[in-house]
Order: structure tokens, then C-alpha cells, then sequence
């Protein structure tokens, strides 16, 4: 790794930190005004709170790497473009869809589109006994899945930030001990910092929500980091690092299509919320979260320390019972049958 490096991707966290958090400041009075998100029956939230914390996010997060990217030990610019080219286009999409919701049609689209020229330019192969075509046609779908599911469970205080931070945590530790490029390296630094700047704003009870303006951008560069994780051998580890996440709104999705629910439309039945239902605090089921990240982050730094078939293994099946234990006490009471509405603020 070259010198310069580590003190680079070092710095970029607390610049992301000071700048979200700045920004917020500034743009507060306005998303108050503009921007409230309004409860209803199907909302975690019982008053009128401003959402759009995600301009800030975005912000920092293309703004600390675009100044990074110039570095000799980064490299990648091009790969930083294309990124940050959809990671706008999503915020964009984000940002009219939470003042005036839009089409599920045009969503799709427009996330399919920032999806698949990402995984149009992604170099190398992480399913090389598939056909190019079938692996990348599957990579698209997992991303497209996943920049919907962090959407679908941006719905708790706290929670995102629960999520997001372990994993990029995660990621920027693994690329100063070398597995993860530096470019991806420093995407996560970024994305860390961010979301530490946005925190303090979010915790319980929220005075900030993050909005579909960050969800969507943070769920598209999340799929591209585990992407780039995948690529560089790490398969496995990144099938771990969001396994709460694609466990819950996976198998929720499930269900709802087994009942013969609009699986497109918003409901109050992911296991997090019948958690809250069910008498959890919020804060406990957000620790709960990140606790439970924490070790599926160690769990995957095994299957890369220690690169076997018998560690991988174990790992995944560590990693698979820990989340199905975490969903099982988010499920023990029974939970009210889930019902149309707003899934989050």
C-alpha cells in the first residue's frame, strides 16, 4: 500500500463528518419548511419532522472523494464518474420523489439505469464459472435489489446509520489491510464519514430523517462497494456485511408476495418494525442491528484472513444463524397483520 494512502482514506472520514454535518445545519430551516414528513398510521414517527438529510450526505460524499480522486495512490477515475454520476442520478430521483411521490415504473427505470451502467463498467469477474452475460445479468439485479431494500428499510431512527456504518467501517479498515482497492476504499471513508455527520441529527427521537434522496444513493454506492469486494475475492465477505439487511427485506418480500400483497407498495410488515410492534424501543432494536453488523463484519474478515472452503463455510453459517436469531426476536410477539401505507418517513 503506498505510504500516503492510509493517511488519506484516514482524513476523508472526519471531512465527510464536518461537511454532512455543516451542511445539515444550513439546510435544516428549509427542509422544515419544504420538506416535513407528515405521520401517519403506517409511519414509525408521531410528529411532523423534516426529511432530505440525504442532500448533505450526497453532498459530502461526492464532494470529499471528487477532491481525493486526484491523488496519485487513488486512481480509478473513471470508475469515480460513473459512480458518482449515478449516485447523483439517484439523489435527484430521491429528492422529487419526496415531495411529490412518482411512478413505481419510473423509479425502476431510472434505477435500473444507474445500476447497469455501473455494472456495465465494473472490471473482472466474481462468478467466473457463469457466463459473462448471466453474471452480469445477476449483478444488476442484486444491485437494483439492494438500492431498493435499503430504501425499504430506512424506516427506524437510527437505523440506516446502524447499517451503513459497520459496513463501511468495515470496508475502509479492509482496504488499509490491502484485500479492497483504493478507490473503494476511499468511497467507503466517505460513505463512513457521511453517515457519522448525519447521526447526531437521526438519533432518537429523529429531528432529521434521511429521506429517499439518501436512501436510494446509498444503497446504489453500498452495491457497488461490495461489488468491488466481490471482485477482489471477497465473495463470501460480501455476502455477509449486509446479510440483516438482504434477510429482512428479502424474506419479508416473500411473504408479502405469498399473501398476494403489492409487494411495490409501502406496508409496516419488515421484521424491524413488527419489532417495534411488538414493544421494543427503538433503540434497542437499532443496537440490536448493529451489534449483530459488528460480528457479520468479523465473520467476514475470517473468510478473508483465513481464505478456505471449511472457514467460508463456517462463517456463513455463523453468520446466517446470528441474523435468523436477530429476526426471531424481532418476530416472538405476534405482530398485527401488515397494511398497506408508508414504510418509512
Amino acid at each position: 500500500m503506498p505510504s500516503a494512502l492510509p493517511t488519506l482514506l484516514l482524513l476523508a472520514v472526519p471531512l465527510a463528518a464536518a461537511l454532512t454535518a455543516g451542511l445539515i445545519l444550513r439546510l435544516r430551516p428549509l427542509l422544515q419548511r419544504y420538506a416535513l414528513a407528515r405521520p401517519n398510521a403506517r409511519s414509525s414517527h408521531t410528529v411532523p419532522t423534516p426529511q432530505g438529510g440525504g442532500i448533505a450526505v450526497v453532498t459530502a460524499l461526492v464532494t470529499i472523494s471528487g477532491l481525493f480522486i486526484a491523488a496519485p495512490e487513488i486512481g480509478g477515475r473513471p470508475d469515480w464518474i460513473w459512480l458518482a454520476g449515478g449516485t447523483l442520478a439517484l439523489a435527484v430521483l430521491g429528492a422529487v420523489d419526496d415531495v411529490r411521490p412518482l411512478p413505481a415504473a419510473l423509479r425502476l427505470i431510472v434505477q435500473a439505469a444507474a445500476v447497469g451502467l455501473l455494472v456495465w463498467h465494473l472490471d473482472g469477474r466474481f462468478l467466473p464459472a457463469v457466463p459473462l452475460w448471466l453474471e452480469r445479468g445477476l449483478a444488476v439485479v442484486a444491485g437494483l435489489w439492494f438500492v431498493n431494500l435499503t430504501n425499504f428499510m430506512d424506516g427506524l431512527d437510527w437505523m440506516t446509520v446502524a447499517e451503513i456504518v459497520p459496513v463501511s467501517g468495515a470496508l475502509l479498515l479492509l482496504g488499509l489491510a490491502g484485500p479492497l482497492p483504493p478507490l473503494p476504499a476511499l468511497v467507503a471513508a466517505c460513505l463512513l464519514g457521511a453517515m457519522l455527520g448525519f447521526a447526531p441529527f437521526n438519533r432518537p427521537v429523529a429531528g432529521l430523517f434521511l429521506g429517499d434522496v439518501g436512501s436510494l444513493p446509498a444503497g446504489l454506492v453500498t452495491a457497488w462497494l461490495l461489488c468491488q469486494l466481490a471482485l477482489a475475492g471477497g465473495l463470501a465477505a460480501a455476502v455477509l456485511l449486509p446479510l440483516v439487511y438482504l434477510a429482512d427485506a428479502s424474506l419479508t418480500l416473500v411473504a408479502r408476495a405469498a399473501r398476494g400483497e403489492r409487494v411495490w407498495e409501502a406496508h409496516r410488515g419488515h421484521y424491524y418494525q413488527r419489532a417495534t410492534d411488538n414493544g421494543l424501543k427503538v433503540p434497542g432494536v437499532v443496537g440490536r442491528v448493529f451489534g449483530t453488523n459488528l460480528a457479520l463484519a468479523a465473520l467476514a474478515a475470517a473468510t478473508l484472513l483465513w481464505p478456505s472452503w471449511p472457514v467460508t463455510l463456517a462463517a456463513l453459517a455463523a453468520g446466517l444463524a446470528l441474523v435468523a436469531a436477530l429476526l426471531r426476536r424481532f418476530a416472538r410477539a405476534p405482530a398485527p397483520a401488515p397494511a398497506e401505507g408508508a414504510a418509512h418517513p
